[in-house]
């Protein structure tokens, strides 16, 4: 008999949270690389007149864009706290199964809480 390939369906793979942690530091350091050029035109655009900043003003006080730029800022955080851990286990802090689960639990813990405080501070 012999032994082929298994079709592995990727939604229903259930990764450990060190696993789902170490993808959501990839995409939130895709979506920095795809917002920093748009956070660098805001600010381009706000300080080129007053008028620039006035409509800059109005475009970022709709839902979408307020939704845009927590949607970043998590993006920043999630990347920032991530990187420490990462940071810590190339250390070799933290390499046991058990403080890999709690620093991941950690860092997603301290993303959605540092998002929501500034968030809320920011909106």
């Amino acid at each position: 008999m012999r032994h082929r390939p298994r079709y592995l369906d990727i939604r229903k793979i259930r990764l450990p949270l060190p696993g789902v942690v170490s993808i959501l530091h990839r995409m939130s350091g895709f979506l920095l690389f795809l917002g920093i050029p748009l956070m660098l035109f805001f600010l381009q655009e706000s300080l080129s007149s007053s008028q620039g900043f006035a409509s800059l003003a109005d475009t970022l006080s709709t839902l979408p864009a307020k939704m845009i730029l927590i949607l970043l800022l998590w993006a920043f955080l999630h990347h920032f706290c991530a990187g420490i851990r990462l940071l810590l286990l190339d250390m070799g802090i933290g390499l046991s199964l058990q403080s890999a689960r709690a620093s991941s639990k950690a860092v997603m813990l301290a993303g959605i809480f540092f998002t929501l405080v500034m968030g809320v501070w920011l909106w």
